[in-house]
């Protein structure tokens, strides 16, 4: 003998309860979706929250191997004009606090900032780095050449640094106090995805 149970249920309730059910069936997909992120990122989802900071700074990560860029690709712009001597040059950061630099590296961290980007391929891999680039400029503001001091570890990192300062070369010729034949600049570039509210 066979028991056929049937519970007369109100439309009402059978409505509360299968929104009951949809809701708590959102919310365990929704948690196993969030809990797999890591492990399988989803674009779409993450995009909106994440965010990275540009503050031209740099610390190692480990290289994403050869066909991103070779090391031969990022070597020094060529210079046919004759290093000045020594004291006809000075070096400085693009965050300066020596007055008679200070607005001149503003103004070239600014073009800087404006050319740099975020590599995609390397934010989509969650690629992190920060790199060092000492580059010269001549009195007229044209850059004489570009090295790497301190690599990311990343050459996607370190190519996108460099075409940055190339892209927004040439800068301004130096401003009439500025009685040097060559200034060094020492750029870092910091790398990093931050999620919004951390």
């Amino acid at each position: 003998m066979i028991r056929i149970w049937k519970f007369d249920l109100s439309p009402e309730y059978e409505k509360r309860i299968i929104r009951l059910s949809l809701c708590a069936s959102l919310l365990i997909h929704g948690l196993i979706l969030l809990s797999l992120q890591k492990a399988f990122p989803i674009p779409w989802l993450t995009e909106g929250l994440r965010t990275y900071t540009v503050e031209l700074i740099r610390p190692p990560v480990e290289d994403l191997g050869e066909e991103m860029m070779s090391r031969s690709e990022i070597g020094p712009v060529p210079d046919d004009r004759p290093v000045p001597p020594a004291e006809d040059q000075e070096t400085i950061t693009l965050d300066t606090q020596d007055k008679r630099y200070v607005s001149y590296a503003r103004a070239i961290k600014e073009r800087i900032m404006h050319h740099w980007r975020y590599p995609p391929e390397a934010r989509l891999n969650l690629v992190e780095g920060k790199l060092t680039v000492l580059f010269s400029l001549t009195r007229a503001g044209q850059m004489a050449r570009a090295d790497i001091l301190q690599p990311s570890g990343f050459p996607v990192l370190d190519r996108e640094a460099i075409r940055a300062i190339r892209a927004a070369a040439p800068f301004p010729p130096f401003p009439e106090h500025v009685t040097v034949g060559r200034l060094n600049i020492q750029a870092s570039f910091d790398y990093r995805l931050t999620a919004r509210g951390r």
